[in-house]
């Protein structure tokens, strides 16, 4: 007796639908989860059969099942279990996993049927199907996306490299063109200022104001063009990967002195270069031509951005760790809305007016500098000074 009611208990409480019917298909007993599921009371299903609960086909062949196993012994379902569907009382149907078992039962066969709800397992594996869907048609997309930025990206390849080619071939008839025009306008420009220092010398006896400032403008004119044609060189130089750096041991302060003497010549009236040295040692290991190109560079610009009567600084210094070169002056200064274009080859700052120049001198000078692995920096400050700084480390 208290192993029945166990047994009752066990039934009753169970998660899945416990369903039994005779041998004619008629329902006999449903426990409360088989209830839950198909939507009916005990009263409204026991003694019907229990085909009112299956929707077609599986409705209208259910009493041939019963009656073919009957015959023939032969087991479609009992003990092997399989996935069907349910009607409920609204009408509406959902599939559940169903295991069917055969038990003997005074001189009478009884059919259990045990119904595990599949509902949610469907709706998962159809959630599945449907993002697996759209992840594939957004597989497509982007494939069909990617194959036309492939085309697209041959296609500009394909152009940039004819564009390259053209630039290519355009770069080269440029330089031959430069170097040409540069060397040819070399042989001119030094026969005018050779013409130009007779004229000086041959009229000194005249003492003839006038013709010692047109000589004088001649030579400046001729300095200027011989400046624009060696900046233009450099660069074609560069450009074409002709320059590499010859690292060689020289003395650092005899080089800053020579060019101290000699860009002093070409000062404003009342300018004055002032150059100093600090540190014990003056040998430096660098290319010494790109050097000077750099120094001359520099302190020509102090000088042409420079007033008259205006003290120049050039320093130089070498320590434990680095060579450094400082050229300081306290000229028209750098615009602070220029400053990040001031290397930018041909660029010159909005306020040069009238001072010639061709915009090339600082980026050589940062092209010579990083050749040599050094560094340039530099402060500005409008109308007050400007400070430039070559650093290359030992």
């Amino acid at each position: 007796m208290e192993k029945a009611r166990l047994l009752n208990a066990i039934i009753e409480t169970a998660i899945d639908g416990i369903i039994t019917i005779d041998q004619h298909g008629i329902i006999e007993s449903l426990n409360p989860a088989a209830l839950k599921l198909f939507g009916y009371g005990l009263d409204e299903v026991v003694g019907h059969n229990i085909k009112m609960l299956m929707p077609e086909p599986d409705k209208g062949a259910h009493d041939g099942y019963l009656d073919r196993y009957e015959h023939t012994g032969e087991k479609r379902i009992i003990g092997i279990g399989r996935e069907v569907r349910g009607l409920r009382k609204n009408g509406s149907t959902f599939p559940f996993r169903l295991a069917v078992s055969e038990v003997q039962y005074k001189e009478r066969k009884i059919y259990t049927g045990f119904i595990h709800d599949l509902s949610k397992e469907k709706e998962a594996e159809e959630r599945l199907r449907e993002y697996a869907a759209e992840l594939e048609e957004l597989v497509e997309e982007r494939t069909k996306s990617l194959k036309k930025t492939v085309v697209a990206l041959r296609e500009a390849k394909e152009e940039v490299s004819l564009s390259l080619e053209k630039e290519k071939e355009l770069n080269q008839m440029k330089s031959r063109f430069v170097s040409m025009a540069s060397h040819e306008f070399r042989t001119p420009l030094s026969s005018v200022q050779l013409s130009a220092s007779l004229i000086e010398k041959y009229a000194q006896p005249f003492q003839n104001k006038h013709i010692e400032k047109h000589v004088s403008k001649i030579k400046n004119a001729v300095g200027n063009l011989t400046t624009i044609l060696n900046d233009f060189l450099s660069l074609e130089r560069l450009e074409a990967g002709g320059v590499e750096p010859t690292f060689s041991s020289f003395d650092l302060v005899k080089l800053a002195e020579e060019i101290t003497e000699e860009m002093q010549m070409i000062a404003k009236q009342d300018q004055n270069i002032i150059y100093q040295h600090t540190g014990l040692e003056s040998m430096v290991m660098l290319d010494q031509n790109l050097l000077k190109n750099c120094m001359i560079n520099l302190i020509g610009n102090a000088i042409k951005y420079s007033g008259e009567n205006t003290f120049i600084e050039f320093n130089t210094e070498i320590n434990e760790n680095q060579c450094i070169v400082t050229i300081k002056d306290n000229g028209i200064g750098i615009p602070e809305s220029d400053q990040i274009h001031l290397f930018q080859p041909f660029f010159r700052a909005n306020n040069t007016g009238n001072i010639p120049g061709t915009g090339l001198g600082l980026n050589i000078v940062l092209r010579y500098v990083t050749l040599m692995r050094g560094e340039v920096q530099f402060n500005s400050i409008i109308n007050k000074e400007t400070t430039f700084i070559l650093s290359f480390n030992k």
